[in-house]
């Protein structure tokens, strides 16, 4: 049962809370490797990958036009050292345990990063 709510905020404070726990972090990823990332919902002209802090919640996600997917973890310490660095470097947003409707935190990769300091 998922622990995410309509409570954005709450949500970014679980994501760093469990991934901090388990050292991992969760994202779909297709079979040519490529990582799921959409438009931005919050800001024009901006794209933003989305990342879960349990397997469960990326599940959810898992279905209909994402279902060519395959749930992927990723440790801790290279999403924060490698891939929160590429996502900036290349203009993505870091989406944060978006709910069952698709509602989360869509933020800078540097300011993610700075949760884990």
């Amino acid at each position: 049962m998922t622990k995410l709510t309509s409570d954005i905020e709450a949500n970014l404070q679980l994501f760093v809370t469990e991934t901090k726990q388990n050292q991992v972090v969760w994202g779909l990823r297709n079979n040519d490797e490529d990582w799921l990332a959409c438009d931005s919902s919050e800001f024009e002209n901006s794209e933003v990958m989305p990342f879960w802090s349990n397997k469960e919640d990326a599940a959810i996600h898992n279905v209909e036009e994402w279902a060519e997917f395959e749930i992927y973890e990723i440790p801790l310490d290279v999403f924060v050292e490698d891939w929160l660095i590429t996502l900036a470097e290349d203009g993505v947003l870091a989406g944060v345990n978006w709910n069952e409707s698709l509602e989360g935190k869509e933020m800078e990769p540097s300011d993610l990063a700075k949760l884990y300091l």
